[in-house]
């Protein structure tokens, strides 16, 4: 990763709706290549996803909690019947 993907995952970080093009005009890179290099940061897994941030209060969710679980089951299926749940 050189400094020009550094970049990019700076501008997205603080706005993941920024377009290719707002990207590439900022960094001074094409446009083409700004979206080869998205491409191949969500391909080899540096980037995962794309969310938003929503504003709790405004869609009645004041509230932020942290649980914390201990458990002796230490292995894949416990961990995808806990998702399930």
């Amino acid at each position: 990763m050189d400094k020009t993907d550094q970049a990019i995952l700076n501008l997205l970080q603080h706005d993941a709706s920024l377009s290719v093009g707002d990207i590439a005009e900022q960094i001074s890179i094409s446009k083409s290549a700004c979206w080869r290099r998205i491409q191949n940061l969500e391909q080899t897994g540096v980037i995962r996803e794309r969310v938003a941030l929503l504003d709790q209060t405004k869609v009645d969710l004041p509230l932020t909690v942290y649980v914390q679980l201990r458990t002796n089951q230490h292995n894949d299926a416990w961990a995808d019947q806990f998702r399930r749940v």
